[in-house]
């Protein structure tokens, strides 16, 4: 079945605007800890994460990459390291990305920017990430339409984020761990008084499954999604493809970076 263009995205919700900036300023102020956190929490499985989700899009060396979303810039590098042409990353919180211009130095170009108004022009770009961001996203489809805008005919867009386990024993040792523990040693560590490690597990308790994240990438003018399951379900690779011949949704009135 074809997927025809997504209509014209929405800049004008009041709320969700001031939730994007409420939640940029959160991550501007835990950005300090924020690498040390991730791999101390996740026993350095986020790295090896990355690393898969890089080898999965077989990068051939030409291709150009928007790793949105992108922090202090661990997938960036991954993205690169793995055999892309050439990357950007992009962020709304400019802490991260000051740590993710020293991480990188002139290897990778980085902007701050609103993944749901991209400074970039339509089919900018070969492929697309986004790592433990989407959920982040003050609108998630603009965001996902906002992407495939940006991306090329035969493009493809790498999601890699959180999921819930399917194993009900797992799952509630996980959810023990990922509600209780992580947040006091999370908050411990950053001096969180704004519970930083307080929303990161309820963003994840709200986030769509497999299936349906499936479909709302495809209900943003995506075909294909290919899914692959990570440690038993506690996250997972989303890849999906842009049709060859659908041309993508354009958008006017934004300043583009060349």
């Amino acid at each position: 079945m074809p997927h025809h263009a997504p209509p014209p995205l929405r800049f004008d919700d009041e709320r969700t605007r001031k939730r994007g900036r409420r939640i940029a300023t959160m991550f501007d102020r835990i950005a300090p800890t924020y690498d040390l956190l991730n791999h101390l929490l996740s026993g350095n499985t986020d790295v090896r994460w990355r690393k898969k989700a890089a080898r999965l899009l077989d990068l051939q060396g030409t291709e150009r990459v928007l790793d949105a979303c992108c922090g202090t810039g661990d997938l960036s590098v991954a993205m690169l390291d793995g055999g892309a042409g050439v990357v950007t990353g992009t962020d709304f919180a400019s802490a991260m990305i000051d740590i993710a211009k020293e991480k990188a130095g002139d290897r990778i170009r980085f902007h701050v920017a609103d993944t749901t108004a991209l400074p970039f022009e339509d089919a900018s770009f070969d492929v697309a990430t986004i790592g433990f961001g989407v959920r982040n996203l003050e609108d998630m489809d603009a965001g996902f339409r906002e992407i495939r805008r940006v991306l090329k005919p035969g493009g493809r867009f790498m999601v890699l984020e959180f999921s819930r386990p399917p194993n009900p024993l797992f799952r509630g040792v996980y959810y023990t761990y990922f509600m209780i523990v992580l947040p006091m040693i999370g908050n411990l560590v950053s001096g969180g008084s704004d519970n930083a490690y307080t929303y990161l597990p309820r963003s994840v308790m709200a986030f769509p499954g497999p299936n349906a994240l499936t479909k709302r990438l495809q209900d943003a003018g995506f075909g294909q999604v290919d899914v692959t399951s990570l440690t038993g379900g506690i996250a997972c690779i989303h890849i999906a493809h842009v049709p060859d011949q659908v041309p993508p949704q354009r958008r006017r009135g934004t300043e583009r970076l060349q």
